[in-house]
């Protein structure tokens, strides 16, 4: 990947950390995420299906490429357990180059095909 490729944050959350660490190790190993980020504590108010809820939730934040997204949000919707993930992208409209090039690189490398998918048993 060259410099100019552009780079996204997406958010995301996870019911506990347990899910946290399982979705943050899969997407790192697919080669999908460069690094996730899990902020627990965090509290969330929202209405689904009618009722007010609140509920205690794990806030992830994913660094990746913007050539990643389509992939990522395949994976994230597949392994997660909420039936509607949230998945919000933002444009990382610049930071630290070295940085930057970091996370290049951690999306730009070949998944180990040991660890395609974890959620799968192997043969």
């Amino acid at each position: 990947m060259s410099p100019a490729d552009p780079l996204a944050l997406v958010f995301s959350t996870a019911p506990d950390e347990k899910v946290a660490q399982t979705l943050s190790q899969a997407l790192v190993t697919e080669g999908l995420a460069a690094c996730v980020t899990a902020l627990p504590g965090a509290t969330s108010t929202y209405a689904w299906e009618g009722q007010l809820q609140t509920s205690s939730e794990v806030q992830l934040l994913i660094k990746t490429s913007a050539a990643r997204l389509p992939r990522l949000e395949e994976r994230l919707c597949a392994l997660h357990p909420y039936g509607v993930p949230e998945f919000l992208t933002v444009d990382i409209s610049g930071g630290l180059p070295a940085y930057l090039d970091w996370i290049r690189e951690g999306v730009s490398r070949k998944p180990d095909p040991d660890q395609s998918d974890p959620s799968e048993s192997k043969p």
